[in-house]
């Protein structure tokens, strides 16, 4: 029997899945490989940089999107296009500008509707 090789991923899939930006990551985890076994192990036991990186940031769009309360269309369309950390981010919704504003009550109103949708064909 042959032994089974583990599996694998980019660098960029693993940073997506531990909910960082990659970028921000050390080195040795952007340049190699991360198996499964490894994932694991950082989602169990994150090291000190994947604790730093998951407090302080920077934080990736989708991260960012959730953490302001708005879509990532709607980051684009108010041309955050950056990557945040926590303290701008702390910013943001301590000035509430008034695209985050209208962006907010855009994705309420999406939600609202995905709601009644769901509802609607639940009663059915």
């Amino acid at each position: 029997m042959s032994q089974k090789t583990p599996q694998t991923m980019k660098p960029a899939t693993a940073a997506k899945k531990l909910g960082i930006y990659l970028p921000a990551a050390p080195a040795e985890f952007q340049e190699g490989q991360v198996t499964r076994e490894e994932l694991n192990t950082l989602l169990a036991e994150p090291p000190a940089w994947l604790q730093e990186l998951r407090v302080n940031g920077p934080h990736p769009r989708p991260v960012v999107a959730h953490k302001l309360n708005v879509s990532i269309a709607g980051l684009a369309r108010a041309g955050v296009e950056d990557a945040l950390t926590t303290e701008q981010i702390e910013a943001l919704l301590a000035d509430r500008p008034q695209w985050l504003q209208t962006e907010r009550a855009s994705l309420a109103a999406v939600r609202a509707e995905e709601k009644r949708v769901r509802e609607a064909a639940e009663t059915k």
